[in-house]
């Protein structure tokens, strides 16, 4: 069973004007993952980040930053506090916790990619204001997912890169494939 919520890349794009603009190949009327590992083997092969980030619904975006985050850590290195904070999100995606990631995105390093996903976190839904009505952008939690992520990649060389590359793209093919889990 699928998570994915597109029938066809070009939907995506359709629905997320904002990723035409980090994305530059452009759609065909293709399967969502079909166009994932043509971009995963194209010439910019980040652009799958960018469209992973867009194809997954915002939990399952927001935990598969976690997932590539946390795959990057150096060995035996605990997670920063934004994403313990994006990853409690996910395990209980209370408004509370939505909140409690968003806050300590407010308060992190923006150099630091945990500080990103806990924002994709934060502005998964519900207001972006406490105590104000100000919805969150439907594109938002896609832009942080992808922020985190490209920042993590950003921070390997060579080999290093391109093998944490490809396993963000696996995981988020195995995440929308219902492989990677949580669901409720």
């Amino acid at each position: 069973m699928t998570r994915l919520r597109f029938s066809t890349a070009r939907e995506v794009f359709e629905t997320f004007p904002s990723a035409g603009k980090v994305i530059a190949t452009k759609p065909a009327a293709e399967h969502p993952l079909a166009f994932l590992r043509r971009l995963a083997q194209g010439p910019a092969p980040a652009e799958a980040i960018s469209y992973c980030a867009y194809v997954l619904p915002r939990r399952e975006a927001v935990w598969w930053a976690a997932q590539s985050l946390r795959a990057m850590l150096p060995p035996g290195a605990a997670p920063d506090d934004g994403l313990a904070a994006a990853e409690a999100w996910v395990r209980d995606p209370r408004d509370e916790t939505r909140r409690a990631a968003l806050a300590v995105a407010d308060t992190a390093d923006p150099a630091q990619a945990g500080t990103w996903v806990a924002f994709a976190a934060g502005y998964s839904g519900g207001s972006m204001v406490e105590g104000h009505a100000v919805p969150c952008p439907p594109d938002l939690t896609a832009k942080m997912a992808r922020i985190a992520v490209l920042t993590a990649l950003g921070q390997r060389s060579g080999r290093d890169h391109k093998a944490a590359l490809r396993n963000c793209v696996e995981a988020c093919i195995r995440l929308a494939d219902d492989d990677g889990k949580p669901a409720s």
